[in-house]
């Protein structure tokens, strides 16, 4: 059955981009938008949308048929937050544009320009079953990192979906150092960045941002006059209570903010004030320990108390242990502690979609990926099992209606390496 899946992907692979119909039947298919699975369902899409899921949708007639009964159909994974794109080795500064300490930027910075389609990285992730990833850079030499992107993990040279997408600024622990030490010096560096760029916008003739000491420069205003106007979110990354709570006041100086909280991994203790603003959370999955003095009430329960006070969560893939791919374990186990008595997790629509359309929704693009409902993009993985489920793998991916090859540097090692023969080995290997 693989083998024909296999088959049948290849074969739409040599077929003309995006001029099919394709219709997955037989399988469960789970739309992502926190419903339950659907048994012995049907997908269609064509031209890069889904068109219909669903246990009684039929497969156009002219549709490529791929029978899928005992698999699995979910919308891709989105990762986010991540460096994904913007680094081939963490320890390797030639190779890192996650963060310009030297830089005289920071808001303006937007690393879009620096994502490499051809990373390594992003083939391995792809075939984990991650077909999005919201960007973010990392702080320099401020607390503003800079301007995120929303990429797709295609096989194309065409990677960003939505370049300058988010602001990423550090209000926690990490605020604190990058503002010269503390709390305090933080938010008075971020009120006197936006009041700057106000002052630009009023007279731009007399802005100082050229001289060589300004806090910010021209097009650091110009970045955050779109924050503070609301046409883009401000992703800001904090874990203690009080930090979170400090965080929803700035709304009273700033009504238009579009606020996103990353971390929150005291989140669950002022969960109510967070629902009641309405502002989405993409936070730590699995943060249980208290390994910083600004998490020292880390639970486990912390996603599912947010979820279930009315908070809009996703789980973030920072800090994802052998990859940007796991977030899926996270997510299985926010299912699996359910079942502990005293712990507060995931039924298994809302988990797989804290993965999918919960960090879509959190920068308002649930309308375009992260599901497979009506009008979505066409980003589906067909897997071996359930995608939860951490020995599931995916058999076909499609990013765009595109589908996608199943190999990457890694599989291609490994099928090296599996069952070396006699003289197949570099030279590096001859011990001789």
């Amino acid at each position: 059955m693989i083998r024909a899946l296999l088959l049948s992907a290849a074969a739409l692979i040599a077929a003309p981009a995006l001029a099919q119909t394709v219709a997955i039947t037989g399988a469960t298919v789970a739309l992502g938008d926190g419903s339950a699975p659907i048994q012995n369902a049907t997908l269609v899409f064509r031209d890069g949308r889904i068109i219909a899921a669903g246990s009684g949708v039929a497969a156009p007639a002219g549709a490529e048929v791929i029978d899928a009964h005992g698999k699995w159909v979910s919308p891709g994974l989105v990762a986010g937050f991540t460096g994904l794109g913007l680094h081939d080795a963490n320890g390797i500064e030639e190779s890192n544009d996650g963060s310009a300490k030297g830089s005289p930027f920071a808001a303006a910075i937007d690393v879009s320009t620096a994502i490499n389609p051809t990373g390594v990285k992003i083939a391995n992730e792809r075939l984990g079953g991650v077909t999005r990833a919201l960007v973010a850079p990392d702080t320099g030499n401020s607390i503003f990192a800079g301007q995120g992107a929303v990429i797709d993990l295609g096989d194309d040279a065409d990677p960003v979906m939505r370049a300058r997408a988010f602001q990423y600024v550090e209000l926690g622990e990490h605020g604190a150092r990058d503002a010269g030490g503390s709390r305090p010096a933080a938010y008075a560096l971020f009120r006197d960045a936006l009041t700057q760029a106000q002052d630009y916008r009023r007279n731009p003739a007399t802005f100082g941002g050229r001289d060589r000491g300004a806090l910010i420069k021209r097009s650091d205003a110009e970045a955050l006059l779109k924050v503070i106007d609301g046409q883009v979110p401000l992703v800001v990354h904090v874990d203690r209570a009080s930090d979170i709570r400090n965080v929803l006041g700035l709304t009273r100086d700033y009504p238009k903010l579009r606020l996103v909280l990353t971390g929150a991994s005291e989140g669950w203790r002022v969960a109510r004030e967070i629902a009641a603003a309405k502002v989405p959370v993409i936070a730590a999955a699995l943060a249980d320990l208290p390994e910083s003095f600004e998490a020292v009430a880390a639970t486990e329960s912390n996603v599912g108390r947010m979820r279930a006070a009315g908070v809009q969560v996703g789980l973030s893939a920072d800090g994802a242990s052998g990859g940007e791919h796991n977030i899926r374990q996270y997510a299985g186990n926010l299912v699996a502690i359910t079942r502990i008595p005293g712990a507060t997790g995931l039924d298994w629509g809302q988990a797989l979609a804290s993965i999918t359309s919960g960090p879509a929704a959190a920068l308002g693009l649930d309308g375009e990926i992260g599901s497979l409902r009506p009008g979505r993009r066409a980003d589906v993985i067909l897997w071996d099992g359930d995608p939860l489920e951490i020995e599931s793998q995916p058999v076909a991916i499609w990013i765009d209606g595109k589908p996608q090859p199943m190999h990457s540097r890694q599989t291609e090692l490994r099928d090296r390496y599996l069952t070396p023969t006699e003289g197949a080995l570099p030279k590096a290997y001859d011990r001789r």
